[in-house]
């Protein structure tokens, strides 16, 4: 949907993109020394069910290249990965973490809220 660059801070960009089960993320990419990073807010803190939700984004860790689910500020569920900075000039390697994270993010979001906030599916 849309690219952006933080203008006065450290060198990031953001990637808004259009889904289905979610309507829009933003994947955020910020460059360091070594590595880019690159997240997207999966989720708020869940509601209920939490173990039940952790352990459930634990298993789908193991179906996560290159990326893996978090817990971050104010409890809320992240996707977070890393790349090596040799690795940002090839424009495919780029495509592929795009593409995964909304793969991700279409994949998992609906089950995930359903267990989280399973009351507000009743």
């Amino acid at each position: 949907v849309a690219v952006e660059r933080e203008v006065d801070g450290p060198r990031t960009w953001f990637v808004r993109m259009q889904g289905e089960e979610k309507d829009v993320f933003t994947v955020r990419f910020k460059l360091d020394q070594r590595t880019l990073t690159y997240e997207t807010h999966f989720m708020p803190a869940p509601e209920e069910n939490q173990q039940q939700l952790y352990e459930h984004l634990l298993r789908r860790n193991a179906k996560l290249y290159g990326a893996s689910f978090v817990v971050g500020d104010e409890d809320a569920v992240y996707i977070r990965g890393q790349l090596d900075n040799a690795m940002i000039p090839a424009p495919e390697e780029l495509d592929r973490v795009l593409g995964s994270m909304y793969v991700w993010v279409e994949q998992f979001f609906r089950p995930a809220l359903r267990i989280g906030f399973a009351s507000r599916f009743s």
